[in-house]
């Protein structure tokens, strides 16, 4: 079907909702958004519901009960993406938690293959670690953590095709390794720090584009020391992800980070680990064993590992508990995380010419949203 109109659903355009109106699509692209469909187009009638941009997830350790360190394959891979894609999740980057070098190199290897063949929705890797701070290791094995050197950083910076980011500790990257993986095409996060405040905005300026988890595994916001958190929420042109679970951070923390951050520069991540999509309640994190129990995900310790949550209840989550506006919220899922990428011009957003990538819901308010259908590039998944 290479040119279809989607009818019966109101259409979120851009940032404002449209009634009454069809979204045509061909070549996998948004064709137009027009008040009847064209003639000489298959018409799919959606009996109402909202039409959202897809959503994207920066930050995606397993789902389906597959875990990416474990299954680091295109197969792996894919068992992930079809997880989350259940809960409007069309695009993801793939994200290994700090692990051996050997197993980075299989990791990148298959997301480029994944990619290569035109995987859906795969749009690069997250590589969180293994440059961490032992002081914020949080789940993390420190017995992983190393110092990057210009051979890792040009090691790391090899995918084709995908966007990379790397979370890193910037106290413990050696002078210029921001820069240089930057200049390689590298998306730097800042992340499992013990940085202070000058220690961050030093990093800001070599590079760093955003912050891994705000508020998680970094130095908090305090009166006479802003911290990690201070320097994220000051700075003007980075971007910060979020765990909306309720757990990680408080639903007030959320509210009053969207009140000081830049607008458009907060989006979502679930953190996601295996158990999302699956039944499964208990797994290995290397030689940890975790658990989930009332939407929490820990170690024996009691240290959060990673989340349970998929994007729909997050934007559920940020209407509900945090009182944003729906499109405040699938925004923060959409359009946000694409800028991060630097892949507004293409995702994000429901527009003539990008991608028709696209999530159907019962009705994008409070919490009743439920995913009934996703697109991406214009093929139902």
């Amino acid at each position: 079907m290479s040119r279809f109109a989607l009818t019966g659903a109101r259409i979120l355009a851009g940032d404002v909702f449209v009634e009454n109106h069809a979204l045509v699509i061909a070549g996998g692209k948004i064709e137009a958004i027009v008040p009847q469909a064209p003639q000489g187009c298959d018409h799919i009638a959606l009996h109402g519901g909202d039409l959202l941009p897809g959503f994207i997830d920066i930050q995606v350790n397993g789902g389906g009960g597959v875990l990416f360190n474990d299954q680091t394959t295109v197969e792996g891979i894919a068992a992930i993406g079809a997880a989350h894609r259940r809960f409007g999740t069309t695009g993801f980057l793939p994200t290994l938690i700090s692990d051996d070098i050997k197993v980075m190199d299989r990791a990148i290897d298959a997301v480029e293959q994944a990619i290569a063949h035109g995987l859906p929705g795969v749009l690069g890797i997250h590589l969180e670690g293994p440059f961490l701070n032992p002081a914020r290791a949080g789940i993390h094995d420190p017995g992983h953590f190393r110092t990057i050197d210009d051979d890792l950083i040009e090691r790391l910076t090899r995918l084709k095709g995908g966007r990379t980011v790397i979370t890193l500790a910037p106290e413990r990257a050696p002078p210029g390794a921001i820069r240089k993986l930057a200049a390689r095409g590298a998306l730097v996060c800042a992340g499992h720090s013990a940085a202070d405040y000058a220690q961050t905005k030093a990093a800001l300026a070599e590079g760093v584009r955003g912050f891994t988890h705000l508020f998680n595994a970094m130095t908090p916001f305090t009166s006479r020391e802003p911290g990690m958190v201070g320097a994220a929420l000051d700075d003007s042109a980075s971007w910060c992800g979020i765990i909306a679970d309720l757990h990680h951070v408080h639903p007030t923390s959320l509210a009053v980070a969207l009140r000081a951050k830049t607008p458009g520069h907060i989006f979502l991540v679930t953190d996601a680990m295996s158990t999302v999509g699956s039944h499964q309640k208990t797994f290995m994190l290397g030689k940890t064993k975790i658990t989930a129990a009332d939407g929490r995900l820990t170690g024996p310790d009691g240290t959060l590992a990673g989340s349970d949550l998929d994007m729909a209840t997050a934007v559920r989550n940020m209407i509900a508990a945090v009182h944003c506006t729906p499109e405040a919220a699938i925004a923060m899922a959409s359009a946000a995380p694409a800028s991060f990428l630097g892949l507004q011009g293409n995702h994000g957003r429901i527009a003539p010419g990008l991608a028709a990538d696209l999530v159907h819901v019962n009705r994008a308010a409070g919490d009743a949203m439920a995913v009934l259908a996703t697109w991406i590039a214009g093929v139902r998944a």
